[in-house]
Formats: C-alpha cells, structure tokens, sequence
C-alpha cells in the first residue's frame, strides 16, 4: 500500500474485505486503516434499508463494548492519579452494595469477580438478566435504568465463582467501574471521561449519551428484527448497557484512542504493562488484560483489540501494542435475539483482520 490521505479510497484487497462482510449479511461497513505510511478510509453496502447511499466514511455509530476499553482507561488513569487503588477492595469504595470483600479493583476489569452478569449469564445453564432482545426490547428501548437497578439486579444472582478462581465476561463488572469512578471523584462519569480522555485527546465525535436515545449525525442506521418486523432501533436508550456498551464514537476517533492509549499518552508505562498483560479467559489465542484482548496470532504475534455490538450497530478495533498499526470499523446490521450473523461476523473480521496486519489472523 503507497502511503494515501484520508480522502482516498481503500486498496482493492481492502476493498474486497469489508465487500466480503456486507455479502454475508451486512447492511453496511466503514473502515479505517492507519500505518507508518498513511491512512486508508472508505466504506460499503449502504447506510439505510431500501437506500442506495454508502455508510459515511466516518459516521457515528454505537461501539457496544469498545466502551469497556474506555472505562477501563479512565480507571486507571485514577489509580495514577492516586484516587483508586487497583489491587483494593472494591466493597471499600463502594461499601453499601454490599459487595463481596475480596473483589478488587482490577477483578472488575479483568472480569475475574465472578459477579452475575445483569444481560444473562450461564451456570451452566442460562439465566437471563434485564430484557434486551425480542419484542419486548424493541417495544420498551426507551426505558432508562439507573446504574443501581443493575447491579442490584445481579447482586441478587448467585455469584459464579470465587473471586479471583475463574473469568467471565460480565457488564455488570464495568457499571461496578463507573459507580466507583462518580463515587471516588464526586463528578458524573462524563465529565471525567471528558476531563482525561476525550479531551486531551480531540475527541469531539465520541459521545458518553448515558440515558440519551441521540445519536449525532452523520450515522448509518441499525435494526433489529423480530417475527417478520424489522424496526429502525437507531435511536434507543443506552442505559441498559450502561459503560460497558453506551459510548458512540466514530473510525477516526477509536483510532485516535486506541494509538494514543497503547503508545503510552493516557497511562503511565507500568499502568499500560498492567492494561496489557494477558489473563487466561479460557477460549483459544484470546486472553484478557484490563478492558483489552489480548489476541495470539497465527504466527506468533499479538494484536491489542476489544470489539462491540449492540442491536444492530457494531465497532471493530485492532491495533498492534505499541498503537503503530490499527484498525477500526463500523458495521450496521439487521439484529435479532438468535443473533443470525454472529458467524458470518466472525469468519468476516478474521478474513479482513489477516489483511490488515498479514499474520494477525487468530488461529482457531
């Protein structure tokens, strides 16, 4: 690839990839490469059902669990500022949700609690959590709930393992994070996010919405479907994804964040070897640091990555370690409770994740 500015199409390999993802169901994608030689942006499939025009190059979209990254950042740049500790009790911050003692800090970001995850969880068998598919969604995306209602909810769940002796992934781990953020510096966690994150680093399209349905324009819109019913769910109430999925953001500025955390501007460098040491999750080539993947590739080399969806929006986001090469995207889709294109997602994103960085496929 000869070095291109941002105006400037994809390469036809690239091109062909994210084609790739919108022939396997997608309703569109937007993509953003960065290197040592340029910058590679464009996109495909379009923007609304029944349209023709393509996904802005960079739109808004909803970054689903890409949030968890950001909050995990803000975490720690509290720990370096003296406020938090990371290997302190959680219940010490936070001492009247009645918390188990000896899970700490870094537990919740690490997602080694073992706390109830309040979107449903297994035991082995499911356990739902708060409605966040099917119909009833649709019909009540409004709704607003309080940080409290959710961990409240998954406090009344038995926990799912010892803390500290196992992972799973769990929302409520980081709506634990945002109420000990509010609780330790007194402020809403938007004007924290704003004080160390979005605006140091320019971020003026990356949106914390908390309960705010808005999404800023330009945008490509989301669904969902159910029976035979398929619902534009663009706009919707975040808050029952509250800060481990509600942020909005865009290409440009997930790539900003992302080289900017991992060359080492938002944390000081132990906090950043912290965020990136790999804990076992358990599934192949994928362990977990602090709101980070840590993804083994097929030749021996490691990608630093967190993805997201939520109901018919989703956000890619890949870098090497050190924020020299990245790659993020936007996806809309048609979603519904079966969750239909999980699969073609992830065959998709592996195909165009080897492009990018060569060997960075990861094995199966």
């Amino acid at each position: 690839m000869s070095a291109l500015t941002d105006q400037d199409e994809l390469t036809p390999e690239l091109q062909k990839a994210i084609q790739e993802i919108v022939d396997s169901g997608f309703t569109g994608v937007s993509l953003r490469v960065h290197d040592e030689r340029g910058q590679w942006a464009g996109s495909t499939g379009v923007a609304e059902l029944g349209q023709t025009a393509k996904p802005p190059t960079n739109g808004h979209v909803r970054i689903g669990s890409n949030t968890k990254t950001f909050t995990a950042t803000l975490v720690l740049q509290l720990v370096a500022e003296g406020k938090i500790g990371l290997d302190t009790p959680a219940a010490d911050y936070l001492p009247e949700l009645g918390l188990d003692e000896r899970i700490t800090v870094r537990m919740l970001l690490q997602h080694t609690s073992g706390v109830f995850n309040f979107t449903g969880d297994y035991y082995p068998e499911y356990v739902p959590g708060i409605v966040w598919s099917g119909q009833e969604w649709v019909d009540n995306r409004f709704t607003t709930y309080r940080p409290q209602e959710l961990v409240e909810l998954a406090l009344s769940k038995p926990a799912r393992f010892e803390p500290g002796t196992g992972w799973s992934y769990s929302n409520t781990n980081y709506v634990l994070a945002r109420l000990l953020i509010e609780k330790v510096t007194g402020r809403p966690l938007a004007e924290e996010m704003q004080r160390l994150i979005l605006g140091p680093l320019g971020l003026s399209d990356t949106v914390v919405p908390d309960t705010s349905p808005e999404i800023p324009e330009p945008y490509a819109h989301a669904y969902y479907r159910y029976q035979d019913k398929t619902v534009d769910v663009t706009r919707q109430n975040p808050s029952w994804i509250s800060t481990g999925g509600d942020m909005i953001s865009t290409t440009q500025d997930l790539h900003t964040f992302i080289s900017a955390l991992l060359s080492g501007k938002l944390l000081p460098a132990p906090l950043l070897a912290e965020m990136r040491t790999p804990h076992p999750t358990g599934i192949p080539n994928m362990d977990y640091g602090l709101g980070v993947f840590v993804l083994t590739t097929d030749d021996g080399g490691t990608l630093i990555t967190h993805n997201g969806g939520i109901a018919g929006h989703g956000a890619l986001m890949y870098s090497t370690p050190d924020g020299g090469k990245t790659l993020t995207a936007a996806l809309n889709y048609v979603d519904d409770a079966a969750l239909s294109l999980a699969e073609a997602f992830q065959k998709a994103t592996q195909k165009l994740v080897k492009e990018v960085f060569g060997g960075g496929q990861p094995t199966q």
